[in-house]
């Protein structure tokens, strides 16, 4: 089985790597990204590949743009991947690429909550809200919430965690009137995404999305949506209000790295193969129950 850590196309200018995906330019109002079968946990990049990683993202956030495409634009431009690289490069784009429409980058990642986890737990733990979103007293881990919160955070440098900020923060920082757009249609994507995949017996917990503007200040839904990296998935069959559902993500990475005399820095440990193993399953089996789709 064939993995992808780095890209290396000489054909396009790279324009940068992110913790998952390589960006390329096409021209000059175009990207290329390729998803890599790079892992990030507690913000610092595996060493190791996770087999299939990329295709499983690229193919869940391409089922999600399309099923959502009412609700709000986004990248895609439908181009293949396959026809603006060399010929020799074709098996780095096949399935783990998309070519995108280039975009102003919006600095604030809308995240949206439907339940209480993670940071959000412990932030209500201490203060009885989340990220300055006051709840109702006496909520328990992983109980879902009266209502889906918006809390955005602000996007870090790359090897930094995102910033929590309140709403308040993110209208200074961007404006009211967009602030306002981001957070309704942010909601209206999680809600329509939850309904569905509560269909197919999955809770979403939580989310996030990054939207970028056109020249004309179109807005559009970008980088990749409602995906295993960018989301918490629980298997519906296991969720019990009080403890943390297994996810389908790289939860097996955390669980183990957790375990490791590790200071969350640079290098990150060697991942053993069983732990590498069970995350790629993982990753399918999360594209496959979702979408009903096997990777090609």
């Amino acid at each position: 089985m064939s993995t992808l850590y780095e890209s290396t196309l000489r054909s396009l200018p790279l324009l940068g790597r992110g913790k998952v995906r390589d960006n390329y330019a096409v021209g000059n109002d175009q990207l290329l990204i390729v998803t890599t079968d790079r892992l990030s946990a507690f913000d610092v990049i595996m060493g190791e590949p996770i087999p299939r990683k990329g295709e499983v993202l690229n193919q869940m956030a391409d089922f999600w743009f399309e099923k959502l495409k009412h609700v709000v634009p986004n990248h895609l431009t439908g181009i293949a991947p396959e026809t603006v690289v060399a010929a020799d490069e074709v098996e780095q784009v096949k399935g783990r690429a998309v070519v995108v429409k280039r975009l102003e980058p919006i600095l604030v990642e809308a995240v949206v909550r439907g339940y209480l986890a993670g940071s959000g737990w412990k932030d209500y733990q201490a203060t009885g809200a989340v990220c300055g979103v006051q709840l109702p007293p006496g909520l328990q881990n992983a109980q879902k919430l009266p209502e889906p919160i918006f809390t955005p955070a602000a996007k870090a440098e790359m090897g930094h965690h995102d910033e929590n900020i309140t709403y308040e923060e993110m209208e200074r920082r961007i404006g009211t009137e967009l602030s306002r757009t981001i957070k309704e249609i942010s909601i209206k994507l999680y809600k329509e995404a939850a309904d569905y995949a509560a269909t197919r017996g999955i809770i979403i917990a939580d989310t996030k999305f990054e939207f970028g503007l056109d020249n004309k200040g179109q807005l559009y839904l970008m980088d990749e949506a409602l995906t295993a990296d960018s989301s918490r998935f629980w298997p519906a069959d296991q969720y019990q209000v009080g403890s943390n559902p297994p996810s389908f993500d790289k939860q097996f990475v955390r669980d183990w790295l957790e375990a490791q005399p590790w200071k969350k820095e640079p290098p990150a440990p060697k991942l053993p193969d069983e732990v590498i193993a069970k995350t790629s399953a993982k990753y399918q089996e999360a594209l496959e129950r979702l979408t009903g789709q096997k990777l090609a």
